[in-house]
């Protein structure tokens, strides 16, 4: 089947096709259906197809489709740095062999030469977004908690990972980061200088000047890592409520410390002061987790340690992605409350001291 790269060449026989492939539809056709833009991406466009068909079947009624951002920005950006075909290679490949609780896939391609690629979705609505502005009650954290080891806990310090071309080519994009940091802190402060508190930028800029130490530490134990871990990329009580939390968008996926996740969750998506009052409860609770998938032999002093060095993925993702992306309002009130509270979390955790530890 062929790749419909925008949701406007996409058609009923397209859909048809593509649903019976899957085993969705027995006999039925999709007769007719109508489109709408759903969610926040902001690299890619996400569309909710809603589908008629000419027979009862038990077949979805809406399905969803992710497409190459149409922002030039952000497509070059999606195409650059290997996150549209990385999202595809995800559910061809890897969805089946990790407990998280992600979208069912009725198919997935890209045309790595263009950039165009499609990847059709199981529709998890309704469903309560996630949302990156308002942040998360302690209970949707402890959901977070929970999905994030049945991610890390099945493929926990896997060799094998090593192996995979696909996640580990993208380990120049950590190079990209470390010779773009120059101009990428600069657009962070001619975007937020006066805006974002100075104690705030003080940790940008150290972080700034520090980000091949960070990208050079080993971060272990190694597992799939999502890397973009946080609520605009979650639902909640999907499928009706069926479902407690489903995560989305996985064009991020690498191998490294499973703690770059849960450290990036919770400095972005909880208040302050719910992350100062939560924080260990909820750390046990993801290491409670991984034992019930299985990992062993990994305690409370290492995992701390790992956190206060990998709170740096929020501060790091802040600057990268703002500089990165089309700019927007809603994407700078996003940015700047993921800065605010991962540089708040590397203060209070001593973050600096403990990279420059992890380093020498």
């Amino acid at each position: 089947m062929d790749i419909r790269a925008t949701p406007q060449a996409v058609t009923t026989d397209w859909l048809t096709a593509v649903l019976r492939h899957a085993g969705i539809l027995r006999s039925a056709r999709v007769t007719d259906f109508t489109w709408v833009a759903v969610g926040a991406g902001m690299l890619g466009d996400s569309i909710r197809f809603d589908l008629r068909y000419d027979r009862d079947e038990d077949a979805p009624a809406s399905v969803v489709g992710k497409f190459a951002s149409t922002d030039p920005v952000s497509r070059a950006t999606g195409i650059d740095y290997g996150l549209y075909l990385t999202e595809v290679r995800f559910y061809q490949e890897i969805a089946a062999t990790v407990a998280i609780r992600a979208p069912a896939c009725y198919f997935a391609a890209i045309d790595e030469a263009s950039g165009d690629f499609v990847v059709l979705l199981e529709d998890l609505g309704p469903a309560r977004q996630g949302n990156q502005l308002t942040g998360c009650s302690v209970a949707d954290a402890e959901h977070a908690m929970v999905q994030g080891a049945a991610l890390h806990g099945p493929r926990w310090n896997d060799p094998s990972l090593r192996d995979i071309a696909w996640i580990n080519g993208r380990a120049a994009s950590g190079q990209s980061i470390i010779d773009g940091m120059p101009g990428f802190i600069a657009e962070f402060h001619r975007r937020y200088d006066g805006i974002l508190e100075p104690e705030y930028m003080a940790v940008a800029d150290r972080y700034a000047s520090l980000v091949a130490t960070f990208f050079s530490v080993e971060h272990s134990p190694i597992t799939l890592t999502h890397l973009d871990f946080r609520l605009d990329n979650m639902l909640f009580d999907a499928h009706g409520g069926t479902v407690p939390l489903a995560v989305l968008d996985w064009q991020s996926v690498s191998v490294s410390s499973g703690l770059l996740d849960i450290s990036y969750f919770l400095g972005a998506g909880l208040s302050l002061d719910d992350r100062r009052k939560h924080e260990d409860d909820l750390l046990r609770l993801y290491m409670d987790e991984l034992r019930r998938h299985g990992v062993r032999d990994y305690g409370w002093d290492a995992m701390w340690r790992g956190y206060r060095v990998t709170v740096f993925q929020g501060v790091s993702t802040a600057i990268f992605a703002s500089a990165a992306t089309k700019r927007t309002e809603r994407g700078d009130a996003m940015f700047l409350a993921m800065a605010r509270g991962s540089c708040a979390q590397a203060i209070d955790v001593d973050a600096f001291a403990a990279l420059l530890e992890r380093a020498s």
